[in-house]
């Protein structure tokens, strides 16, 4: 791309290669430099709070209510009208953005397709130039594919889902792009690229630009949203509240402002979702230094009891409340071929785990496999026979500070810890090698899970636990266990190695690095 067509002081890093330039437009890129401009000493500045704030977790703090804003809380508001094709999400299907998985995650038969530019996606330049360009296609009807292995061609269907957006969350740049010698937002470069080129098309073709906004701590986090969206709208000439999102509350910060992230994306927002895997990372984490809050094995911490129950039944009441919707979490099982009684058992929890969300009064759910939609939709049908249940309030308005950190329980095992430590490797390995959904052990994985992995072998370690036939974990017994499962692993990983000393290096710190990705950015070869 000649450097005289792009905006003044921005600076492409990556190469522009292919149709690249089809996205990486003076227009796009002007509107990522004013929201850089905008917004991103600010987002440095949270990211700071958010450091503060961890130092007074690790003193003994625990997340609580905000007494500054409690009128917010008591007083009666609601969020703006949700569009027409956003009031059924009975099921949504996620993943990333790569040609394939999108077209068959359009056609899947589910409600909305979330495109995920952030935990599914290993932000190689190539992946993410690639994303922009495929979503670009489902919007101009240029969306098709062959495969070149299979010669199988893939097209978009007559109904497809409802295309919404996941960029970056805030803490992750992208490299490839400067703005004043500075690296911009990764999520709002995401953001950016993605309106630039879509929304119009979007408008046109009776839907709009629907995004799903990541991590956030704070409604001061929200808040930033909300002004990139009016930046965002007065630059294209959109009417403020076009933009509409749905806010992932995958951090325990963030469990505790839930109204108050509403209250600051009111015109844009459209409902919260329960994140709950990174929720379980973002507790250990956030936690982890503090013995009250030793984590059982991974497997025990489910979505039906203690902490994780208080959240999810408190999120559909204050989104009720206010005319948002109340999203529950991720199945991530996939088919398991050749053994029908093991794939009917993982169907069999599925369903299950739906039928609490859609019995509680979440107005849909996720899946992270096409096979899943039909599972997922069954239930929602069965129990939820009109669009959503933005009227069911449930019984979690009154849930109070102590139930929203109350603990599982459950032994500590070897084999949880090894878990941990065989799937955490893996997933880093993949994700280094530009993967970032990656199917393992029967489960569609995404970096949250590697998250839990290597947090919760930290916390174990620096708390001393004890295993359930008394042993305590210990820097050799880890060791122990990560040299053992590496031999087990295929011989073919080509980042193993590297994968192996990125995860030990987590696991063994003095302190809880805030994202794996951080470190893992730096290693990715593009």
């Amino acid at each position: 791309m000649p450097l005289d067509t792009l905006p003044d002081t921005v600076r492409i890093l990556g190469p522009v290669e292919g149709r690249a330039a089809e996205v990486l437009t003076p227009e796009a890129l002007a509107l990522v430099a004013e929201l850089h401009r905008a917004l991103d000493g600010r987002r440095q500045a949270l990211l700071s709070l958010r450091q503060a704030r961890q130092a007074r977790f690790d003193a003994g703090e625990r997340p609580d209510f905000r007494a500054d804003t409690a009128a917010l809380r008591e007083d009666d508001w609601r969020v703006a009208p949700i569009p027409a094709d956003l009031l059924d999400r009975r099921v949504e299907i996620t993943g990333p953005t790569d040609r394939k998985m999108v077209i068959n995650a359009l056609n899947s038969g589910a409600k909305v397709f979330m495109a995920d530019f952030e935990d599914a996606t290993s932000p190689t330049w190539a992946n993410v130039i690639e994303g922009q360009i495929n979503l670009k296609d489902r919007w101009s009807g240029d969306l098709a594919f062959t495969d070149p292995a299979s010669g199988k061609a893939y097209a978009l269907g007559d109904t497809p889902a409802v295309l919404l957006v996941r960029p970056r969350g805030w803490h992750l740049v992208e490299r490839h792009v400067e703005v004043d010698g500075e690296p911009v937002a990764g999520g709002l470069f995401d953001f950016a690229l993605y309106l630039t080129h879509n929304a119009r098309a979007a408008l046109d073709q009776g839907s709009g630009p629907y995004f799903y906004f990541p991590k956030l701590e704070s409604m001061e986090e929200a808040a930033l949203w909300d002004d990139a969206c009016r930046i965002a709208q007065a630059r294209l000439g959109l009417p403020v509240g076009t933009i509409k999102a749905t806010v992932l509350i995958e951090t325990i910060t963030a469990a505790f402002e839930m109204d108050e992230i509403l209250h600051a994306l009111k015109d844009h927002i459209v409902g919260l979702n329960c994140g709950r895997w990174d929720y379980i990372f973002s507790t250990i984490k956030r936690l982890g230094l503090n013995p009250a809050f030793l984590t059982p094995d991974r497997a025990r911490m489910v979505m039906g009891e203690a902490f994780l129950r208080a959240y999810s039944r408190k999120l559909i009441a204050t989104c009720h409340r206010r005319g948002a919707f109340a999203m529950g979490g991720m199945a991530a099982q996939i088919p398991i071929k050749n053994d029908e009684a093991a794939n009917a058992a993982a169907f069999a929890k599925v369903r299950a785990d739906k039928e609490r969300e859609a019995g509680d009064g979440h107005d849909g759910t996720w899946v992270a496999h096409p096979a899943l939609v039909p599972v997922a939709m069954a239930v929602f049908d069965r129990m939820m026979p009109g669009p959503n249940q933005l009227d069911v309030i449930g019984d979690g308005a009154d849930i109070d500070q102590a139930q929203m950190l109350e603990m599982h329980t459950g032994d500590r095992t070897e084999a949880g810890l090894r878990e941990n430590v065989r799937v955490g490797i893996q997933y880093i390995e993949a994700w280094l090698g530009g993967r970032g959904a990656v199917p393992l052990y029967n489960l569609m994985e995404d970096a949250a899970t590697a998250e839990i992995s290597r947090t919760q072998v930290w916390q174990w370690l620096r708390l001393k636990a004890r295993l359930d036939d008394g042993r305590v974990v210990d820097e050799a017994l880890v060791q122990a266990i990560i040299e053992d499962e590496v031999t087990r692993m295929p011989t073919d990983l080509e980042r193993l190695g590297d994968a192996v000393s990125l995860f030990a290096s987590l696991c063994f710190a003095p302190t809880c690095e805030s994202f794996l990705t951080l470190p893992a950015y730096e290693a990715l070869d593009d």
